[in-house]
C-alpha cells in the first residue's frame, strides 16, 4: 500500500482474529481488500485500495498460510505465513514468514498486523477490522487502515499444495464413517437368500427332458433303405431306381406351395420379389472427430458458472475487470476457437454464440498472459433475450475458466 511521505508498499499480514468460536475453523480461502486511513487521498479521488487473498490450512491449533496482495501495475507480492489458534481467547494469529514473490514500482515492502472481527450471515463468513503495519527493512511505521475479507470457494491464483493436502485429509476422514453404514446394508442383503435356493431346484426338472432325446434315433428308416437292395436282386426288373428317385425329389416342395396359393387366391399369382434389407444398406455416418486444443488439455478447466437460456442466440460482451492492465484472452466454444489473443479494455468485445437444444455447451476463457497485474481478470456480460447475466472470470497460466450454457425452451 502507498503510504504518505515514505512511498512504502506492503503485503501479507500478521493476523490476529478475535471473537471466534472455539470450534471455528479458518481453513480455506479469504479474499477482500485493505486501504489506509489517509482521508485526503480519498478526497483527491485517489483509489488506495489493495486487493488481498489469504489461503489457510488449519491442523489442530496450528496452520500454514499464504498471502497475496496486489494493486494495478503498482504492486504485487506473495508471502509464506503460518499461525496458530488460541481456543481459550478465541483468537487466531497469522504471521508472515518469507516473501517469495515481489514486484513493485518503488518503495519498500511492509508487513501488517490485522485485528479482525469474525461474523457470519447465513452461509457467508467475513473477517473485518483494522490493521497496523511496519517496514520490513527498518521496522518503521508504514501506517494503519481498515481491512475486509470474505471467505470464498475458489482462488484467484492457484490453490496452494498445503491447502489441497488438508482438503484431501478432511475428505478421507469423512469417508471413514461410510463403511460402517455399508455393513448394515450388506447384512440386510444377506437375508435375501431363499430366492437362489428356489432357482437351484429348477435344473433337476430339466434332466428327464434330456433323457427322452436318446430314443429319438430313426435307425429303422435307415434299415428300410437297406431292405430295398435284396428286392433289386432280380436281374430282369430294376425297380430300385424309381424307389431311389422320390427321396431325392424332396427339395422341390416350394413349387406345390406356390400353386396352392394361386388356387386359393388368384390375385396372388405374381408375388413381388422380396426387397433387400434396407437397414443393411444405410451408410454409417462417421462422427466428426473433435480435436481438443492443447491449451485445454494441458491446463485445468474450472466451471465458474452454469447459465440456462431461453433463446438460442446469445451475445457476450467481454471487458477487463478492474484496472486496464493489458490482459489478453482467447475464447473457445465447444472446443472451437472463436476469439484469439484479444486484449481486454473498458470497451466491450462482442462475441455471438448459438446454443443448440440438447446437452450443455462449453465456453472456455483462456489467459494468454497475466497482464501487468496477475491474475488475468475479465467481466463477461451475457445477453440472452430479455435476460442479462454478469460473470466475473479469473484465469491463469495453469487454470482456464469455464462457463456452461444450456438451452431450455420457454414455457
Amino acid at each position: 500500500m502507498k503510504i504518505v511521505g515514505s512511498r512504502a508498499y506492503f503485503f501479507g499480514c500478521f493476523l490476529l482474529i478475535s471473537s471466534l468460536a472455539k470450534s471455528q475453523n479458518v481453513t480455506g480461502i479469504w479474499r477482500g481488500h485493505f486501504r489506509s486511513n489517509e482521508a485526503y487521498e480519498r478526497l483527491m479521488g485517489i483509489d488506495d485500495r489493495y486487493k488481498m487473498e489469504v489461503q489457510i490450512a488449519q491442523t489442530g491449533k496450528n496452520f500454514d498460510a499464504v498471502t497475496y496482495s496486489y494493486k494495478s501495475t503498482v504492486f504485487y507480492g506473495k508471502a509464506e505465513a503460518d499461525g496458530w489458534v488460541d481456543p481459550g481467547a478465541h483468537k487466531v494469529l497469522l504471521r508472515e514468514l518469507k516473501i517469495v514473490e515481489l514486484r513493485m514500482v518503488a518503495g519498500s515492502a511492509c508487513i501488517m498486523t490485522c485485528y479482525l472481527q469474525y461474523s457470519k450471515l447465513g452461509d457467508e463468513e467475513f473477517l473485518e477490522g483494522t490493521y497496523t503495519s511496519k517496514n520490513v527493512r527498518d521496522t518503521s511505521n508504514c501506517g494503519k487502515g481498515i481491512i475486509f475479507l470474505h471467505k470464498v470457494p475458489e482462488t484467484d491464483f492457484y490453490k496452494e499444495p498445503f491447502l489441497e493436502k488438508k482438503e484431501k485429509q478432511t475428505e478421507g476422514s469423512a469417508r471413514k464413517s461410510a463403511p460402517e453404514k455399508k455393513e448394515t446394508t450388506d447384512t440386510a442383503a444377506t437375508h435375501v437368500n431363499p430366492k437362489p435356493n428356489i432357482a437351484a431346484t429348477k435344473p433337476p426338472a430339466k434332466k428327464p427332458v434330456a433323457s427322452t432325446k436318446k430314443p429319438v434315433v430313426k435307425k429303422p428308416a435307415a434299415s428300410s433303405t437297406v431292405k430295398n437292395p435284396p428286392v433289386a436282386q432280380n436281374k430282369t426288373s430294376t425297380p430300385a431306381k424309381p424307389v431311389a428317385k422320390p427321396p431325392v425329389k424332396a427339395t422341390p416342395k416350394p413349387v406345390p406351395i406356390t400353386k396352392d396359393l394361386a388356387k386359393s387366391d388368384p390375385n396372388k399369382h405374381s408375388l413381388a420379389p422380396m426387397e433387400k434389407d434396407t437397414i443393411a444398406s444405410i451408410e454409417k455416418k462417421a462422427m466428426p472427430v473433435v480435436v481438443v486444443p492443447k491449451v485445454l488439455a494441458t491446463r485445468s478447466n474450472e466451471v465458474v458458472k452454469s447459465i440456462a437460456v431461453n433463446t438460442p442466440d446469445v451475445e457476450l460482451n467481454i471487458y477487463d475487470d478492474g484496472t486496464i492492465d493489458n490482459d489478453t484472452v482467447s475464447v473457445y466454444y465447444d472446443k472451437k476457437l472463436i476469439l484469439s489473443n484479444a486484449r481486454l479494455t473498458d470497451q466491450a468485445i462482442v462475441v455471438k454464440i448459438h446454443v443448440e437444444e440438447g446437452g450443455e455447451h462449453e465456453l472456455v476463457m483462456v489467459a494468454e498472459n497475466l497482464g501487468d497485474i496477475p491474475p488475468n481478470t475479465s467481466l463477461m456480460v451475457v445477453k440472452a433475450g430479455e435476460k442479462r447475466y454478469e460473470v466475473r472470470i479469473v484465469s491463469t497460466e495453469q487454470k482456464n475458466a469455464v462457463v456452461l450454457f444450456k438451452y431450455e425452451k420457454p414455457q
